[in-house]
């Protein structure tokens, strides 16, 4: 499924289900030491998912920690990008020669719940809200807004940390314009653009596509080193 949103290059692995424990490293199975089951279950799956699209680039598995601001620390030379909602678990990796940055984000085709719109979205984002309902009524604009944000702050989140001492963390740092379908074309996919604001650290423009199930919302960043015109 999130295969269709992603650039030639990126590899990605994705699981309806949950895999065993045993598919851990010592070092993961210590962090989860008294995390409840459901939290463990997609610790877990994640990071197989991620092993499957790092093991396609020709990487050999190894632990997927977190750093100290609780983003995974991916091997050298590669980018990555892991998400989980209930039902779906997905990952997407790349050679950093390919893809600087990477982001996904999965969420639930349903709405957002009342008073979040409005924490998370730049007041022109929620005046493109009814326009977006009246072009693709089947599709949650709300949710895919906030889904569109969080792969786009994946995606900046490491690069604004390393660019200095601010460290980001508001999704009103991201400015999303997500785009339909044009005419005669799907109405359950399409594209968007996220503009990290300027005076933020890392500031930089990211395009993206997003996808819609029946059940899911899905969006995908890519940065690419060279950048692909059908993005």
């Amino acid at each position: 499924m999130i295969a269709s949103a992603l650039p030639e290059g990126v590899a990605c692995a994705e699981h309806f289900g949950d895999t065993p424990d045993e598919g851990l490293f010592p070092a993961e199975r210590a962090l989860m030491k008294g995390v409840g089951a459901g939290r463990r279950r997609e610790f877990t799956t994640v990071r197989h998912c991620a092993r499957v699209a790092l093991g396609a680039l020709g990487v050999a598995p190894a632990p997927l920690l977190p750093d100290a601001e609780g983003a995974p620390r991916w091997p050298a030379g590669t980018v990555g990008s892991m998400t989980h909602c209930r039902g779906y678990r997905a990952a997407v990796a790349a050679r950093r020669t390919d893809v600087r940055a990477l982001g996904i984000d999965a969420e639930p085709h349903r709405p957002l719940r009342a008073g979040v719109l409005a924490s998370v979205a730049l007041p022109e984002e929620r005046e493109r809200q009814a326009a977006l309902l009246l072009l693709a009524p089947s599709v949650h604009w709300d949710r895919l807004l906030f889904c569109a944000k969080e792969a786009a702050f994946k995606a900046w989140f490491p690069e604004g940390v390393r660019s200095g001492p601010a460290r980001p963390r508001s999704l009103h740092d991201i400015r999303v314009t997500l785009r339909p379908a044009p005419p005669g074309h799907r109405p359950d996919r399409g594209a968007f653009d996220a503009e990290v604001l300027p005076g933020r650290p890392g500031s930089a423009r990211f395009p993206g596509r997003w996808l819609a199930t029946e059940d899911f919302l899905l969006a995908a960043v890519a940065d690419l080193v060279t950048p692909s015109a059908c993005l």
